[in-house]
């Protein structure tokens, strides 16, 4: 008999089995074999979760909540393998299975020529395996196991160049980075612990409020702190790292180092989401600690201004999307931090859709440049690729907030939820959502304009070729970050073998199809979602919060668009568009004087506030000659000179001393062994007396 139990199991069992076919056997079952089994086991499990997504919402299975099999028990602690699946899970499983199965396809042609083929599908399948862990988790001790999961296998795809030392550093940055951000989330599991006696999510949820409320921690002697504070602070370190929130958040931009697919992956649907989806898991926790909301509140609004700012003055055209992606987890995170849990978790799944087709997109124009990434040597490429071209309208068109594509609905859901919010600091969060939208638009359509507009900026060398570019970024040496402080106008053409030209099918069906729910998946889900009690029981909202407000006021997907027309941030979005419209179609120039003029503001954002740079003294080169001090004074001064070659210097002084009594002669000894004697007789008439 099939059971919940069952398709559980599969969904989450079958991209594991095809990463372990892809990854140990890849050799025997070869390319095709490879991607075949991994696409498969991804396919079966998008299949098998949307079936139990639509149970969950048909009312025909109810919380699945079980144990599936027991890690260990020591006295009354115990860790279990076990899922939990209501509608939040149940929609990240939906999110994360679909993206994936969409870059598998994908990756047939963008990775063919790639001598890792074999490996990249089965790190990708592992990928998803690992997320569908995380979500589908009902104990914090498998949380943490899918948290380090997708952390492992990030690493391992961010450097899946590895013969490229900036692929290597920038896995390892990643990993350092979110080493720092899991300490916490650690800490913050044992606090649980500490405060509970238990891991479990049903058990730790269902006395939360009877546990927390009036209980302390003191973590400095003397300075007691709410635990729920505590708690939801740590827990939520955790989250920024995973979610690259600031300060937390410089690895991200450098993860393009790994090839678009997994940009797409990482970026949309699996890793930087993580951490959205603990919080809203944890609602119940969070509820109860208005600081450590206003702390999420304002590490979000910072994150979605401030990181947004520096894609205006990117050139590489992943990285622009990138920073887009820190700005829009910089929205989720705001929602959170309001408690519009269900608005932060409505963008989560349509940005999921738009921003993997926006880098879904970037790839295929990086394989019609032959493997060119700057937007400065691209232009005119809307009558070479039109395909791309759209959807990559499409996908910005949702991502600036157009008013009827998927993310309006959700940006401006969570706008308004700020502007409704009297938490404290949601009056700085609103004025930072609200440049955002500026912001974005400024950035996205000067991608667009740069890209497929305008004058071709590239000279080709032998177009009377045959034009079979596929990209390899490992082979792309040259980045465009390395000619940031070049002026915007002045810059050597990029040279092509051969004319651009539309990717193959496998590369543009994944963006049709994740281009028709950039569309219309806001209007079908948004009432459900974001105004009705979808997730009832999932998500813990004391007194309704700011979405309950504005139920009111939105009745249905139509009234939204009417109100969206007349609001700040519609108009935010059109001073945005306009501006980049009349700079990068119509007078570049412009660009190139504004650089000029604001060049202090200008190498601020160039340098990323130096953030990079504080870390790299303090922490890298600080730790470097904290280790060099460490070794001069410790291994050399007190070991090596000291115990080791102290003890043998000691051995040789007083080896040399007795060597002296061993002359050889035997008159020598015979008078040691008389002294002997005599001192031997002496004692023993002492003792007789």
């Amino acid at each position: 008999m099939i059971t919940p139990k069952l398709i559980l199991l599969v969904i989450a069992l079958a991209p594991l089995v095809g990463a372990i076919v892809a990854g140990l056997f890849g050799r025997r079952v070869g390319r095709a074999g490879a991607h075949t089994v991994t696409i498969a086991g991804v396919a079966v499990s998008f299949v098998l979760s949307c079936y139990a997504l639509y149970q969950l919402s048909t009312g025909g299975w109810g919380v699945f909540n079980e144990n599936l099999y027991t890690w260990f028990e020591v006295g009354k602690l115990s860790a279990h393998v076990g899922f939990l699946v209501d509608r939040l899970t149940a929609v990240m499983m939906v999110v994360v299975t679909s993206v994936s199965l969409l870059v598998h396809v994908y990756t047939i042609g963008y990775m063919r020529d790639d001598p890792g083929y074999q490996r990249f599908f089965s790190y990708i399948s592992l990928f998803t395996f690992s997320m569908l862990m995380l979500v589908m988790s009902n104990n914090f001790m498998q949380l943490f196991f899918g948290w380090e999961a997708v952390g492992l296998v990030s690493y391992l795809l961010i450097g899946f160049w590895f013969k490229r030392p900036s692929a290597i550093f920038a896995n390892m940055k990643a990993f350092l980075v979110n080493r720092v951000g899991d300490f916490g989330f650690l800490l913050g599991i044992a606090a649980v612990l500490f405060c509970f006696g238990s891991l479990d999510y049903a058990t730790v949820f269902a006395s939360a409020d009877a546990t927390l409320t009036g209980r302390t921690l003191e973590i400095i002697a003397g300075h007691p702190w709410q635990a729920a504070t505590v708690i939801g602070v740590l827990l939520f370190i955790g989250a920024m790292g995973k979610s690259a929130q600031v300060p937390l958040h410089v690895w991200l931009p450098d993860s393009m180092e790994g090839p678009t697919p997994i940009s797409a992956l990482i970026h949309a649907a699996t890793m930087v989401t993580a951490g959205i989806f603990m919080v809203a898991r944890m609602s119940p926790l969070y509820e109860l600690s208005e600081t450590a909301l206003s702390f999420v509140l304002i590490v979000g609004a910072t994150t979605a201004l401030f990181t947004g700012l520096i894609g205006i003055v990117q050139n590489d055209v992943k990285r622009v999307v990138a920073y887009s992606t820190l700005s829009q987890l910089g929205y989720m995170t705001v929602a959170l931090g309001v408690s519009a849990y269900s608005a932060a978790i409505f963008h989560l799944m349509t940005h999921a859709f738009f921003k993997a087709l926006l880098f879904l997109g970037a790839g295929s124009v990086i394989i019609a440049m032959h493997h060119e990434q700057d937007m400065r040597h691209m232009g005119g490429l809307r009558k070479y690729m039109p395909i791309t071209f759209i959807t990559g309208w499409i996908g910005t068109l949702a991502l600036t907030g157009f008013p009827g594509f998927s993310g309006f609905f959700s940006k401006d859901a969570i706008i308004e939820a700020v502007h409704e919010s009297h938490r404290y600091g949601s009056g700085y969060a609103y004025l930072c959502v609200l440049i955002g939208v500026f912001v974005t638009a400024l950035y996205s359509f000067r991608l667009i304009y740069l890209t497929y507009h305008g004058k071709e900026r590239f000279v080709v060398e032998h177009a009377h070729h045959d034009a079979h570019g596929h990209a390899r970024d490992a082979h792309h040496d040259e980045h465009a970050d390395e000619h940031a402080d070049d002026d915007h106008g002045h810059h050597e053409p990029g040279h092509l073998e051969h004319a651009p030209h539309e990717s193959p099918w496998v590369v543009t069906l994944p963006l049709i199809l994740l281009a028709i729910p950039s569309v219309v998946i806001g209007w079908l889900t948004i009432g459900p979602m974001l105004f009705g009690d979808f997730f009832a029981g999932a998500i813990v909202v004391k007194e309704g919060g700011p979405l309950a407000e504005l139920a009111h006021e939105w009745h249905g997907p139509g009234a939204m668009v009417l109100h969206g027309l007349l609001g700040l941030p519609f108009w935010f979005a059109v001073a945005g568009f306009a501006v980049a419209t009349y700079v990068y179609l119509f007078n570049q120039a412009i660009a190139d004087r504004a650089a000029k003029t604001f060049a202090p503001l200008y190498r601020l954002l160039q340098n990323k506030y130096g953030i990079d740079d504080l870390y790299f003294a303090i922490f890298a080169r600080g730790g470097l000659k904290l280790g060099r001090g460490l070794w001069r004074g410790g291994d050399v001064a007190v070991i090596d000179d000291g115990i080791v070659n102290g003890s043998a210097a000691l051995v040789q002084r007083i080896a040399a001393s007795v060597r002296r009594l061993q002359s050889g002669y035997l008159y020598h000894y015979a008078f040691a062994m008389i002294l002997g004697l005599i001192v031997l007789l002496g004692g023993l008439w002492m003792a007789a007396r």
